[in-house]
């Protein structure tokens, strides 16, 4: 499908009045060629492979802002999950150096963040897997760009509640081990995790992607709000129309982008991510969009609605303008990144529950809250398990990215600056679920895991 000049030109007034950008451009990169039973000649190849492709990708993606005025805000890059490519050298001195690894490559190039440092466990834990979770306090404190996932159920395999259970305990760790608990951030638990996903801290280059591919991640919700505000009094079927065609348009000038880098970079072009990502920027808040609909403040009766109405509409329009829309795509709504989402939980208007109700439709889960630093590791475990279980039974991906913070406690607030935010400490409920949690195992798959 062709791209016209006067879409062109509709795009850059987007650019300029209403903060499109595409929010990330993702170089996946396979790493299982660069295995060694050598540990320090492993490293090399790892970090050599790393920084030349990382480098190309700076280089050409600067070009493309120049040429075409959209801001690629980050440029990231994802590995193979690197529990597959660890197998022999499988001790926590080991995964620390290799995270030091693809730190500096990371850093050296001019990465803002590398993802792919975790393990797909949902139906069981290696040794080399145990290894790697005990590791990953020290890795992430002692890091600035590795970013880490766990893949813990699909629902075909049901959720591995004692993985679940590992995980409480490491959070609460990696809490302590790393000031103001921001190697939380960089830490994402997931069920159903999609092998094209550009966004951190879930991306990885899955198993079944090539060697490499370039996936590009799309943010618009200051477009979406601005053409939400200037149809105030249509319909809710004509509101999803309007949202589906703007969205439309957002999909294509991404694809433009991420087409014409891959073809610089000589790599196979992946897939648009749709997603709308919100910053703390004024006027890019996925909150305000749900606001502009009429409800006075997103957490109120009637959001989970409005949110299951915007991610229709963002993925027919998605889907529409391109064959290659993948990763996650739909809504996000993280509390620290969206100046909305902060807003509602400051003045009571969104808790930890009704956050939970959103993210039965939204696409992707519970993503940068904070918690008190006391939550003990079981309810933090039972928090996780609650909103995997929404993903697992709805055949949807669901995350979950938990900061307890210590030495705060609900209403305080904790500042992790630059795109990360701030978060406010949210109350969790004082019950325990711990002798559940306890009983281990895995949860079955539900029905549909028949499916075939």
């Amino acid at each position: 499908m062709s791209i016209t000049v006067d879409e062109i030109f509709e795009t850059a007034s987007m650019t300029l009045y209403q903060n499109l950008d595409i929010r990330t451009t993702t170089l996946g990169i396979n790493l299982k060629d660069c295995i060694d039973s050598d540990f320090k000649k492993f490293k090399e190849k790892v970090y050599d492979k790393i920084y030349l492709n990382a480098k190309k990708l700076i280089e050409e993606a600067e070009k493309l802002e120049s040429k075409y005025g959209i801001p690629i805000v980050n440029k990231r890059i994802s590995i193979t999950p690197i529990s597959l490519i660890m197998e022999t050298h499988s001790t926590k001195k080991k995964y620390l150096e290799m995270a030091q690894t693809l730190d500096k490559a990371a850093k050296d190039a001019g990465i803002d963040f590398i993802g792919g440092f975790g393990a797909l466990v949902q139906k069981g834990m290696t040794k080399a897997d145990k290894k790697l979770i005990d590791s990953l306090p020290e890795v992430l404190s002692k890091t600035d760009r590795v970013c880490s996932f766990m893949n813990v159920g699909s629902n075909v395999s049901g959720m591995n509640v004692d993985a679940v259970n590992l995980l409480g305990a490491t959070i609460k760790q990696i809490s302590l081990q790393s000031k103001d608990a921001i190697g939380c951030a960089k830490f994402v638990v997931m069920v159903n995790a999609p092998e094209d996903n550009p966004f951190m801290a879930a991306a990885f280059h899955g198993i079944g992607e090539p060697d490499f591919s370039l996936n590009i991640g799309i943010s618009g919700p200051g477009v979406v709000k601005t053409v939400v505000e200037k149809n105030k009094k249509c319909d809710l079927t004509q509101l999803s129309e309007i949202i589906k065609r703007t969205v439309f348009k957002i999909t294509r000038a991404g694809e433009l982008v991420g087409r014409e880098l891959a073809y610089n970079m000589r790599i196979p072009f992946g897939i648009v991510d749709i997603s709308l990502a919100p910053t703390t920027a004024k006027g890019d808040s996925v909150a305000r969009i749900i606001e502009a609909f009429g409800i006075e403040s997103i957490g109120t009766h009637g959001s989970t609605m409005a949110i299951a109405l915007l991610m229709n509409a963002i993925k027919k329009g998605g889907a529409m303008a391109s064959g290659n829309v993948g990763g996650l795509s739909g809504t996000f709504i993280p509390i620290s990144e969206d100046a909305g989402m902060i807003e509602a939980v400051n003045k009571g208007a969104l808790n930890l529950e009704k956050l939970e109700a959103l993210t039965a439709v939204c696409s992707v889960g519970m993503d940068m809250f904070a918690v008190p630093g006391d939550t003990p590791s079981e309810k933090i475990s039972a928090i996780i398990a609650d909103e995997l279980a929404i993903g697992i039974v709805n055949n949807k991906t669901t995350a979950v990215r938990i900061i307890p913070v210590p030495g705060k406690k609900p209403g305080q607030s904790v500042n992790f600056g630059g795109l990360l935010g701030e978060a406010p400490v949210m109350k969790v409920n004082k019950y325990s679920a711990k002798d559940f949690m306890r009983r281990g195992g895995r949860m079955p798959a539900p029905i549909t895991s028949m499916r075939n």
